[in-house]
């Protein structure tokens, strides 16, 4: 009785781990795929977010690194700033080839032709004719440079969006940054022109090209020149399409035009009515003058109306300062 049914257990056992040997030859590949492929696909996702990580890393570097270019450029235009120009420096800014002896000189002919309208023309004394002598040497030369160096600054900011789109061509057509600007240096407009010659001859004589138009600004201190500069020795340092950089200027430049011009259009009203204001009063002076010239010759032959004349003359003043402090934007 015992033998047929540890015959019976043994032949259960053996049938059992026949089947199952089976199953676990038909299915184990199976199951040892999915497995593997589980594997990958997690080795993948690692991988993933390692590159993700890295990325980031990148990006968060890159970041870092532009924060302490436009640092270290903020710093550099506020101490520009803070730096008056020498008189060479606006001379030079003028667009004038004058020297400091040239200067002078336009200087003392000034103060003379002043000293002479002024004891001939109008009978005053010496003291006084020396008097407007001296302001006229002194102030007439500094407004004219002055004149000048304005009249410069907008031509240039006028002019500099198209030199932006011709760099910006020719970087699309597969030109280096110093080729577009020698095609600038010899067929822009001036103030322009002038000053990529000057930017080409720094280079000509081994400096960098991003310390060569950090200059710029020296030379030429408006915005345009300082987004310029910025541009450049951000590329130049970090990296990135500089096409597309010098494209994105260009359309900001060309937007900040049409806001001057929309400006310049919005307050043409305002600044008609503050020189109508500010006249008002001498023509109605000069049309008294010449119909009752004794009722308003009192302001001029009596103390109390020259004290009169003279206050009225400062608060005039006042007013037309603050006019013209509401009607100047800053953009």
């Amino acid at each position: 009785m015992l033998i047929p049914s540890v015959m019976q257990i043994a032949m259960f056992l053996l049938v059992a781990g026949s089947t199952g040997g089976l199953l676990l030859a038909v299915f184990y590949p199976r199951l040892a795929g999915d497995r593997q492929s589980d594997l990958r696909l997690e080795a993948i996702a690692e991988g993933h977010k390692s590159a993700h990580g890295r990325s980031k890393s990148a990006d968060s570097h890159r970041k870092r690194s532009l924060e302490d270019v436009l640092r270290e450029i903020e710093e550099k235009q506020r101490t520009r700033q803070r730096a008056k120009p020498t008189l060479a420096a606006r001379i030079r800014q003028a667009g004038l080839s004058w020297s400091k002896t040239t200067y002078f000189a336009v200087c003392l002919g000034a103060g003379v032709v002043c000293f002479v309208v002024a004891l001939v023309g109008t009978g005053l004394g010496i003291l006084p004719a020396l008097g407007f002598g001296i302001a006229g040497g002194l102030l007439l030369p500094h407004f004219y440079v002055n004149r000048k160096r304005a009249g410069r600054f907008r031509q240039f900011a006028a002019e500099f969006a198209n030199a932006m789109d011709i760099i910006v061509r020719g970087l699309r057509a597969g030109l280096p940054l110093a080729d577009c600007m020698k095609i600038i240096a010899s067929e822009a407009q001036e103030p322009v022109k002038s000053e990529f010659t000057a930017i080409i001859e720094d280079q000509a004589m081994g400096m960098a090209t991003d310390e060569a138009v950090q200059r710029l600004p020296q030379r030429v201190p408006v915005a345009e020149a300082s987004f310029f500069a910025i541009v450049i020795t951000i590329q130049s340092r970090t990296g990135g399409s500089l096409s597309e950089a010098l494209g994105n200027l260009s359309k900001v430049l060309r937007e900040r035009k049409k806001m001057q011009h929309k400006i310049k259009a919005m307050s043409s009203e305002a600044k008609a009515s503050a020189g109508i204001i500010g006249a008002l009063p001498v023509f109605v002076t000069g049309a008294i003058y010449v119909t009752s010239p004794d009722y308003i010759s009192l302001l001029f032959t009596t103390s109390a109306g020259n004290i009169i004349l003279a206050v009225a003359g400062f608060w005039m003043l006042i007013g037309i300062l603050v006019m013209r402090k509401m009607i100047n934007f800053d953009f």
